[in-house]
């Protein structure tokens, strides 16, 4: 009995641990892998290393970015860290003010 009550704090440790570490954790992953599985053409993304672009198309597990008018980069689905409007906290991009001159 003794025992069992020395390896409460442990196993209490454990259990804390999981609950604020681990599930958590387990559920983002759940949900960027979901993600990007439902990825489509047209769509605004952000990458890992911080590119914003859109998709064109889907090669197998790559995808087409067009990242700016004529430059398409091609990059591994799960370097695709989430839609652009959803991370940046915008929905579409701003638009910079005409200048004249």
């Amino acid at each position: 009995m003794g025992e069992l009550v020395s390896l409460l704090p442990i196993i209490a440790i454990f259990a804390i641990f999981y609950l604020l570490m681990i599930r958590p954790a387990s559920k983002r992953q759940k949900a960027l892998r979901e993600m990007q599985r439902s990825l489509e053409v047209g769509d605004r993304v952000l990458t890992q290393s911080g590119i914003v672009g859109v998709i064109q198309a889907f090669e197998g597990d790559l995808v087409r970015l067009q990242i700016a008018d004529g430059v398409v980069v091609t990059v591994i689905r799960p370097a695709v860290a989430g839609l652009a409007g959803e991370v940046l906290g915008q929905q579409q991009p701003e638009e910079a003010p005409e200048q004249d001159g």
